[in-house]
């Protein structure tokens, strides 16, 4: 199959939910249902290897050493296409089977979707979809983990499209998580840390990052936390379709139960990226006040928005030699005067290094622009006490609801992060010093205009004759519809 015909396979299982279930629930079936697929496809191959190699020793064949994972008796994709009722508690049992038989990295992984409830999915239901994905091997040599990988992500963003307002817990703009990845250069034997990470695709394109770059992938440390169960199970499905074995993605909430510990510390990473949910209400805040973790490095944000709750999380948790991050927020971190009092102290321990103005619509569902702040723990020499603002406002492709970063615009934003020099219009480098005097306000359009005045400006004068203008114009307008009416 090509990639587009892999694809369009793919996506087929997800149309026959269509009538049956919410949009919003496909991804909690289908990613599951498609794992199961291919870890079974990929055991038969290796059985299949094991048993060329040892003259048809069937016992030598079967042995864990020669199989990426475990598949009981009775657990096959095979068993559950020979059942013909209660399929859904035959897939269930399945399922739970490969887990306990993998509990290293496996367990938990298919989530908790409720297979044996009829009302939602019938046998019929079921039964359709083990046949439709039956139609093809899944297998490693009739596809590659990059092809089904890529199909995966494909699949990622067909679910968001489809689900609307869902779609944000769990997909981050694919050209922004380029972008975020070109800026923090991750290395080979770094570590990397999304604390909410969603399906993973910040931490998985670092991978890819160095793997397109002819870099040594494979060392790079992952680590992610994602609050909602069927969520953190996509994002190790997502690893491993990726073919990316050494990672590490815990399902817990960040903010009170941080997964990730060394000596009773937050564990510190080289690399953070993130896109935290943005405003949440429904946090601890008292908790806060006294974190355990010390994570109120600046203060303790307010109840109605937790936004420098997770940006002190990813302060604390970053490396005190090398340690960058890059988050993924709407504009309002940089001049909310009930958080003044936080950002003023990051500005003053020299903390921020560049922040991002990104166009609209680069969030699911909301039309709201997006700013990146990017966080340094040790800056070069060169950039000591400065910030860089880029008001990239402009450069963003609209196509319908959704706004994307062409290339030229991923490219452009990365060169003037790197140069770290002044552009009429476009950036400038300030001192940490005439952030402070202006209310620690990191504004962007403040600092920064691509407004060109020149073109709209108006006299007095023209002003007062174009509002008369419109004027009349309301007022004939109105006069003819009250003679309609009467």
């Amino acid at each position: 199959m090509t990639q587009q015909q892999l694809e369009k396979y793919l996506w087929g299982a997800a149309t026959q939910l269509r009538g049956t279930i919410d949009a919003g629930d496909y991804k909690q079936y289908i990613f599951p249902l498609l794992f199961f697929k291919r870890i079974c496809d990929v055991y038969d191959e290796e059985f299949e290897k094991a048993l060329a190699e040892s003259d048809g020793d069937m016992e030598y064949a079967s042995f864990a050493e020669n199989h990426h994972f475990q598949i009981p008796e009775g657990a096959h994709w095979n068993n559950v296409r020979e059942t013909t009722t209660n399929v859904g508690i035959a897939l269930q049992e399945a399922m739970r089977a490969i887990e306990t038989a993998n509990p290293d990295t496996l367990y938990g992984i298919f989530g908790d979707a409720s297979w044996t409830n009829k009302n939602r999915l019938s046998d019929e239901t079921l039964t359709n979809l083990i046949e439709h994905y039956s139609q093809h091997k899944l297998n490693l040599a009739t596809v590659p983990d990059d092809k089904l990988g890529n199909a995966y992500e494909y699949l990622i963003k067909e679910f968001a499209d489809d689900s609307g307002h869902t779609a944000a817990e769990f997909y981050t703009n694919r050209t922004v998580v380029k972008l975020m990845t070109m800026i923090m250069d991750p290395q080979p034997r770094e570590s990397v840390y999304d604390p909410t990470c969603g399906s993973g695709g910040l931490l998985l394109n670092c991978a890819l990052h160095l793997k397109e770059e002819g870099k040594e992938y494979r060392t790079l440390k992952l680590y992610g936390q994602e609050i909602n169960l069927i969520t953190s199970a996509i994002a190790r499905m997502n690893m491993f379709m990726h073919g990316i074995e050494e990672f590490s993605i815990v399902r817990g909430d960040t903010l009170a139960r941080p997964a990730f510990l060394h000596n009773d510390q937050l564990k510190t990473f080289n690399v953070i990226l993130a896109n935290p949910p943005y405003s949440i209400k429904a946090w601890d805040q008292k908790a806060f006040v006294n974190d355990p973790y010390g994570r109120n490095l600046w203060g303790t944000p307010p109840q109605g928005c937790a936004d420098y709750a997770f940006q002190q999380h990813i302060q604390k948790s970053l490396d005190a030699n090398n340690g960058r991050s890059i988050s993924l927020w709407p504009h309002g971190v940089l001049f909310r005067d009930a958080e003044a009092e936080m950002r003023r102290k990051m500005i003053e321990e020299d903390l921020v290094e560049c922040v991002i103005g990104l166009g609209p619509n680069l969030f699911y569902n909301s039309p709201m622009e997006a700013c990146l702040l990017i966080t340094t723990t040790n800056k070069k020499e060169n950039r000591k006490g400065k910030v860089l603002i880029i008001n990239a406002v402009k450069e963003v492709k609209q196509e319908k609801n959704i706004a994307y970063l062409e290339t030229k615009h991923i490219e452009k934003i990365y060169k003037t992060y790197n140069l770290f020099k002044d552009e009429e219009g476009f950036c400038k480098v300030l001192d940490n010093e005439e952030i402070l005097n202006n209310k620690s306000s990191l504004n962007i359009a403040q600092y920064v205009s691509n407004v060109d005045t020149d073109s709209i400006q108006l006299s007095v004068e023209d002003a007062l004759k174009n509002w008369n203008e419109s004027s009349c114009a309301l007022k004939n307008s109105m006069d003819e519809l009250f003679q309609i009416l009467n």
